[in-house]
């Protein structure tokens, strides 16, 4: 199995991935994606754009909005912000979801033509891990999204170093990956409490590795892509 990385925001023209594209967006969007899945979301819908989500929300009755911008701030209007810990309090059973992020969610539209594609984050790894070798994967490639000019990233990072030393059979303690995602950069700011829409709730929930044990395969119903 060959293992390459694409850091989303380092490059302007993305490569293409023509085997298994895993996107990785540990704080938060695909913490709060799996979280809805695990409290009965019928399905989440990533839409990249404000107005493409709302546009979707027309189409689908009876549809949840979940919405951030940079910087994790919720949308305007929409019924949640991207707060995996604040959403578990929530009654999503049957119901579809409609998210939009400023990381997570562009990452899956830049790769939605992967032969593969999933969406990762630390809480998934393990059964991310499982289905890629269940599937038989020769080529494996880690989107890195969290990587900004202010942020290094290494919550996405970590997710990724201990998916391949899963899918490698290497000996590895999840509470080191665990930790990184509480030391990088972006951790460190809901630690800190002075931005009140980066609780420590939500860090201390995206912190645990393989706490959920399904993976979320990206797949397209309708020409939209759509996470079950």
């Amino acid at each position: 199995m060959k293992f390459s990385r694409i850091y989303l925001n380092r490059l302007q023209n993305q490569p293409a991935v023509s085997g298994t594209a895993v996107v990785i967006d540990t704080l938060r969007s695909f913490t709060t994606a799996a979280v809805a899945l695990s409290i009965g979301a019928r399905a989440v819908y990533p839409v990249e754009g404000i107005a493409g989500a709302i546009s979707l929300l027309g189409d689908l009755p009876g549809a949840v909005s979940i919405g951030a911008i940079g910087g994790g701030d919720p949308v305007e209007g929409f019924d949640f912000g991207n707060s995996p810990s604040q959403l578990q309090r929530a009654d999503l059973r049957g119901k579809d979801v409609v998210m939009t992020t400023a990381a997570g969610v562009r990452g899956l539209q830049r790769f939605q033509r992967a032969r593969r594609l999933y969406a990762a984050s630390l809480v998934c790894a393990r059964a991310t891990a499982e289905a890629i070798r269940a599937e038989g994967a020769d080529e494996v490639c880690f989107v890195i999204t969290g990587e900004w000019v202010d942020r290094d990233g290494d919550e996405d990072v970590a997710c990724a170093d201990y998916i391949e030393a899963l899918l490698t059979g290497q000996a590895c303690d999840p509470a080191c990956f665990e930790q990184r995602v509480r030391d990088s950069d972006f951790g460190r700011r809901f630690t800190a409490g002075t931005w009140p829409n980066l609780p420590l709730a939500d860090l201390d929930l995206a912190a645990q590795a393989d706490y959920f044990d399904f993976a979320m395969p990206v797949s397209r119903a309708d020409d939209r892509l759509v996470i079950r």
